[in-house]
């Protein structure tokens, strides 16, 4: 399979008829800087080399919402470096975003990335779980990707979605097989399987969204605290 170099981000969009405009080719070049650049001091992601970046980060955030078409409000949950609600968001500055991060350092680069970006993004220094108290069924859109296993997942992002909204749970190449394991937390959370997006990078590794719609309200009683949630999940 053919080396990924950064340019191909813009051909593989090219080709999907997306042009980037002037402004979102400098966004993802300064996202890609600062990312590199602040990995040097916390420990933001393993992915650090430019290349692999605009691959293993941009592009697979991007592909799915080009096929899927998202709109309204996004919640990202453990957003980490910000993946992939930053760069959807730059793909489609309509698109309202608030980023769910429990770790402090994170939401600091987080900050400062969006405010060097222009992005206007709304950050929370939190647990989804904890947030979800507040504001349930808030969200459009649900999005997670490389957080936890589905069943543990589903619980912390679920009871965020509107019912008729969905959720996009992004893993990797075990993601069917954790979509099984899935299947009795997903129905009593009020979701049901919708469809997935499977896109292969060119180390040949398999990266899925799994895509579900919410039916149903979830049950009041959820989400359980973290505790609770990882050890017994549903």
């Amino acid at each position: 399979m053919a080396d990924f170099h950064k340019e191909d981000f813009a051909r593989i969009l090219a080709e999907r008829n997306v042009i980037l405009t002037d402004l979102q080719t400098r966004q993802f070049a300064l996202y890609c800087d600062m990312l590199r650049e602040w990995n040097e001091r916390m420990n933001l992601t393993a992915i650090c080399e430019e290349d692999a970046i605009y691959e293993k980060h941009f592009l697979d955030c991007v592909l799915p919402m080009l096929e899927y078409q998202p709109k309204g409000s996004l919640c990202d949950v453990g957003a980490g470096a910000g993946f992939p609600s930053l760069p959807m968001k730059i793909m489609d500055p309509t698109l309202q975003v608030t980023i769910i991060e429990p770790i402090q350092k994170r939401i600091t680069f987080l900050r400062a990335l969006c405010e060097a970006c222009q992005l206007d993004v709304t950050l929370v220094h939190g647990r989804s779980e904890e947030y979800a108290k507040h504001h349930r069924e808030s969200f459009d859109i649900v999005s997670a990707r490389a957080v936890a296993s589905l069943p543990v997942l589903s619980e912390l992002c679920i009871p965020l979605i509107k019912v008729k909204g969905q959720f996009w749970a992004m893993k990797g190449s075990r993601a069917h097989e954790e979509k099984e394991m899935a299947k009795q937390a997903i129905a009593r959370l009020g979701c049901r399987y919708l469809t997935s997006s499977e896109q292969m990078m060119s180390d040949g590794a398999a990266h899925i969204t799994l895509i579900y719609e919410k039916i149903k309200s979830t049950p009041v009683q959820y989400p359980r605290s973290y505790g609770q949630i990882k050890k017994h999940p549903l």
